[in-house]
């Protein structure tokens, strides 16, 4: 799926079938991060139900793999709302790229002399 800014958003469902409105809540949610970092090649996100052991109860895994100059991220959150746990991760995956944002600038920042072990000739 291309979001209007061509960039990759991939969401795919695991024993569960995404409804139009999920898919929407996700496209919006994951906006946010493309406003953010505009270093994102691709985010994909699956959506896991599990079935707890009683039956009734349904755990939802979401889970983020941002593919971004440098190494990827991948998250993973779990809840028994899927729209809470869909939160979560967004959360999650923005907390990550500021950090990384935030790195990248103090490495800029921290310049230091070169030393070269060899002994020059004065001249």
């Amino acid at each position: 799926m291309h979001t209007e800014n061509s960039r990759d958003l991939i969401i795919t469902g695991i024993h569960m079938d995404l409804t139009e409105s999920l898919k929407e809540m996700v496209r919006e949610k994951v906006e946010r991060l493309f406003r953010h970092e505009e270093r994102i090649i691709r985010v994909k996100v699956d959506l896991e139900c599990s079935h707890g052991h009683g039956g009734s109860e349904h755990e939802f895994t979401a889970k983020g793999h941002i593919e971004i100059n440098g190494p990827s991220l991948n998250v993973s959150v779990s809840d028994l709302d899927c729209h809470k746990a869909v939160d979560l991760l967004v959360d999650k995956l923005d907390r990550m790229l500021r950090r990384r944002s935030r790195l990248r600038v103090a490495k800029r920042k921290d310049t230091h002399e070169i030393e070269i072990p060899a002994s020059i000739p004065k001249v």
